[in-house]
């Protein structure tokens, strides 16, 4: 995998707070959006859409099966131990791939954060006057 597979961001609504890229996920945070980098798609997540960000524990799991519902879509994640995972409950999402741009209805995550990015995401939160569960 190389950094060709990632989808080069379309738009950034807001100001870029923070960018963090690993082998084959990423998160960037701006003072309005969450945009999640996989290999050949990125998912937006506007962060007055977003309704909670909750701890997972996935000690026991060595994979996740990420379902979008409204169009059948599976996607397998790899979570490595030891890292913190979240899930992510949104109201709407939109998705970016190599075949366009499109809006999904509510959407259910499960990432790993690294604890400086969720204070990041936290800290936009706050300055927008939103408050999440």
């Amino acid at each position: 995998m190389n950094n060709s597979d990632f989808i080069q961001i379309k738009s950034l609504e807001g100001d870029l707070k923070m960018s963090h890229k690993k082998r084959d996920l990423g998160l960037t945070v701006s003072t309005k959006e969450l945009i999640l980098h996989k290999p050949h798609i990125n998912y937006y997540f506007k962060l007055e859409h977003i309704v909670s960000i909750v701890p997972y524990d996935s000690s026991a799991l060595k994979s996740i099966t990420f379902i979008n519902k409204s169009s059948g879509n599976q996607e397998a994640v790899h979570m490595a131990t030891g890292s913190e995972h979240y899930r992510i409950y949104v109201q709407a999402a939109t998705i970016h791939n190599r075949s366009g741009l499109f809006e999904l209805g509510p959407t259910d995550v499960i990432i790993p954060i690294h604890p400086t990015v969720l204070n990041t995401i936290a800290e936009c939160l706050q300055q927008n006057g939103l408050t999440i569960v």
